[in-house]
């Protein structure tokens, strides 16, 4: 059997053999929402989660039309059992796939070079979604992403692998502009590869940014790496 693939990262969607699956929108919402659990679920929480407005009959009985939409597609992607509804463990979720690997790279379990790729281009989580409990995942992995990109910009920089290490230091600097850890790691690789004059430039932006958005200057932990370097 082929197993499906549902994407949370950069939007929702589902892929069996390679093909789109076209859901209704509470059909994936269900769905998004077994996946962020990694669990059974009880029938009455889902309901009450994503039906926050409704009354309980009318929450499960909207879960129950959900789950009966779902059963008619054929897609093995949920498994109902009594009282607790789960996804299905044949299901490749990318999002957990990039959690996981994010994690190795916190935990220095893993080869950096093979988990530049998947983390610098990983998206938001379902970034055209407003439910509250979207936003706390969204901001849960946005966390853990950043820190995982700085982890291997820093290790890949002395390791001596300055294209990957930028790469990763300019993935977290466009996700989060304003955050200064990723702006000195980025110049801390330029400065090692010895490449002085992006060094300053990406100091320079920083500092204007920072000026611009927020009328601060950069910490002393960054004036310290760009000391006797020409940059006003």
């Amino acid at each position: 059997m082929i197993a499906p693939e549902l994407g949370l990262l950069r939007g929702f969607e589902v892929r069996v053999g390679g093909r789109p699956v076209d859901l209704p929108i509470s059909v994936q919402r269900v769905v998004a929402f077994l996946a962020l659990h990694e669990r059974p679920l009880q029938r009455l929480y889902i309901a009450g989660n994503l039906w926050l407005d409704s009354s309980e009959e009318r929450a499960n009985a909207s879960l129950r039309t959900a789950l009966w939409r779902l059963g008619r597609q054929g897609s093995p992607l949920v498994l109902v059992s009594g009282t607790q509804v789960s996804l299905s463990p044949e299901v490749v979720v990318d999002l957990l796939e990039v959690r996981r690997q994010a994690q190795r790279v916190l935990r220095r379990e893993t080869s950096l070079l093979t988990d530049v790729d998947d983390l610098c281009v990983a998206g938001e989580l379902l970034p055209d979604w407003y439910d509250d409990w979207v936003l706390i995942e969204r901001e849960r992995f946005r966390q853990l992403r950043l820190h995982a990109l700085d982890t291997l910009c820093e290790e890949l920089t002395a390791a001596g692998r300055y294209g990957a290490a930028i790469e990763a230091g300019h993935a977290s600097v466009a996700s989060e502009p304003l955050r200064e850890s990723a702006h000195r790691l980025l110049v801390a690789a330029y400065l090692a590869e010895g490449n002085i004059g992006e060094a300053i430039r990406q100091y320079r932006f920083f500092r204007e940014l920072l000026r611009n958005e927020l009328g601060l200057d950069p910490s002393p932990q960054m004036e310290l790496l760009v000391t006797g370097l020409p940059i006003q």
